[in-house]
Parts: C-alpha cells; sequence; structure tokens
C-alpha cells in the first residue's frame, strides 16, 4: 500500500498536526511535501486562466486536495476525485487596493479590474460579493496576474489596482495598511483523489481536528507557519504575531442542499462553459465515511 501523501496549502492545520505528531498518532503511514514550498511570489503563477480547477484535472500530487467549494464540487462532478462531505473550512478573504488608492467602496469598483485567481475561490467569491452593488457586466476580473501570492505582489508593487486575497496574504495586506474594501470570506472544501484508504481519509481528518483545537486554543502558536509558504521577499516585513488563524476547519457535514445550491450557483453565472461542469449529482460526487 502506497504511503498517504499530505501537501500543506495555504493553511495551518497540516504544519500543526505535524509538529504535534497527530498524523502518526493516527497510525497514518505518510508522506509529508511541501507544495508551495517558500521561495518567491512568481514560483506559484502557473499561467493565465490556471486555477484551482485545472490543478485537480492535473492532479496535485496528494491524496487530500483543498479549494474552494465551488471548485471541489464541479471538480468531483467532473470526476476528478470525490468531495469529502464530512467537513468544510471556511477562509476570511477580501477585496483590496492599495491605502492611497481612491476608492473606498464597492460601488467604486464597478469596472476596475481585480485580480483573482481563475475558477479558483477568489473568483467566485468576488462576483458573489460584487454582485450585490455592481451590474454584472461592470465587475472586471482579471485572470492573467496568478495565483494567490502572485497577485498579492504584484498588488503590493502597485502593478494592479485591486486583488481578491485570503488567509495569509489576507493578513499581511491588512498589516501593510491596505484597504479592504469588502469581506469575501468563502467556504473550502476537501477533495479525494488517487484513491486512497477510506481508514487513511480518516486518520488524516482526525488528525486535523486535534489540531484545530489547538489552533482555536492558541492561535498564536502557531501562526508563525504562514513562514512556510510566503515568498522569502516579504519575510522581513511579516509580523505573524499580529495575524488571525486563516482558514478553519469545520467538522460538520457539507450537505446535499448546499452543493446543489453551489453547483446551479455556479450553472448561473456561467463560470464554466455550457456542459462542462458534470451532472452535478451529491450521490456521485461526494462521499462521507460518517453516519449521521
Amino acid at each position: 500500500m502506497a504511503k498517504f501523501v499530505i501537501a500543506p496549502h495555504m493553511r495551518l492545520q497540516e504544519w500543526v498536526a505535524e509538529e504535534k505528531g497527530y498524523f502518526a498518532g493516527e497510525g497514518l503511514d505518510y508522506e509529508f511535501h511541501e507544495a508551495l514550498p517558500s521561495k518567491e511570489a512568481r514560483g506559484h503563477y502557473l499561467g493565465d486562466k490556471i486555477g484551482a480547477y485545472q490543478t485537480f484535472e492535473k492532479g496535485r500530487g496528494s491524496d487530500i486536495g483543498c479549494a474552494c467549494h465551488w471548485t471541489v464540487n464541479v471538480s468531483a462532478s467532473t470526476g476528478h476525485g470525490k468531495m469529502y462531505a464530512d467537513a468544510y473550512s471556511v477562509a476570511p478573504a477580501g477585496i483590496f487596493v492599495p491605502p492611497e488608492s481612491p476608492m473606498h467602496a464597492p460601488e467604486q469598483l464597478a469596472g476596475v479590474p481585480i485580480s483573482v485567481g481563475y475558477q479558483s475561490g477568489s473568483h467566485y467569491a468576488t462576483i458573489q460579493g460584487l454582485e450585490q452593488y455592481i451590474r454584472p457586466a461592470d465587475i472586471r476580473l482579471s485572470f492573467g496576474d496568478g495565483m494567490l501570492f502572485s497577485r498579492m505582489e504584484l498588488l503590493i508593487d502597485r502593478k494592479i489596482p485591486a486583488a481578491s486575497l485570503f488567509s495569509g496574504p489576507h493578513y499581511f495586506l491588512e498589516q501593510l495598511g491596505f484597504r479592504k474594501i469588502m469581506d469575501t470570506t468563502f467556504m473550502m472544501a476537501a477533495l479525494i483523489q488517487r484513491d486512497p484508504d477510506p481508514e487513511d481519509v480518516q486518520k488524516y481528518f482526525r488528525a486535523l481536528r486535534l489540531a484545530q483545537r489547538d489552533i482555536d486554543l492558541r492561535p498564536d502558536l502557531y501562526t508563525h507557519y504562514y513562514d512556510k509558504e510566503f515568498p522569502v521577499r516579504f519575510h522581513p516585513q511579516m509580523d505573524t504575531r499580529r495575524w488571525g488563524p486563516g482558514e478553519r476547519i469545520v467538522f460538520e457535514p457539507y450537505t446535499k442542499e448546499v452543493f446543489q445550491q453551489s453547483f446551479e450557483w455556479i450553472a448561473a453565472h456561467a463560470i464554466f462553459p455550457e456542459g462542462t461542469m458534470g451532472e452535478g449529482k451529491y450521490e456521485d460526487a461526494c462521499v462521507s465515511f460518517t453516519t449521521r
């Protein structure tokens, strides 16, 4: 049986579970890979219109991949894995502009290019947030600025006017005095790939549950792990003591009703070309290891 492959992805829980020995304590035979080594922001640039969904299409090389629930919803519906339905996460997020920007309100973002990750959480969340204020035709999204750290760097360097950011970069921009125009916090979900042993999946999540408890109790002990994935260029400026815990795992079911509502919202907003989203059947796309 192959080892269970774990790859942290812009959150603290895997790092804490590794430090505390929770994976080993659950009896999980695993390998721990750094999927986003802390080098430079451009190392996280995957190309124009390459986002979370495309990385699932390609395969991430780990047994569990995490992304916004919208993308995991479609990825599972199109056969790229199974959505784990026994938990979800919530990631703090927002649309940011430089402190000197003349923009202070969501309405002022009409027609302004906002850097987001293509078919990633920031893509959906930005639309969901702004459509309360701006006509859909006036919401202008920019997909050519790369993944999370790439667009963070471009905003810091004043090369783009606005960007949607979450978790660690969200806290860093707040620390630097960038203005958050609006909150766009969103749900995340897990996609099971590579056909791991179901018992290994349960061991993995039991370890994360212990880590989540530790983070809830003393987040200050663990925010230093943001250093592991941030571009080293920014390390001298980062004061992670001021930052929050980021993405929080909620050990409650991702229900059929939530799945269907999300699938319908994605289809209604034509984020994927017609006919490419799969059938959107909860029973086929999702897997649960508990009875409720």
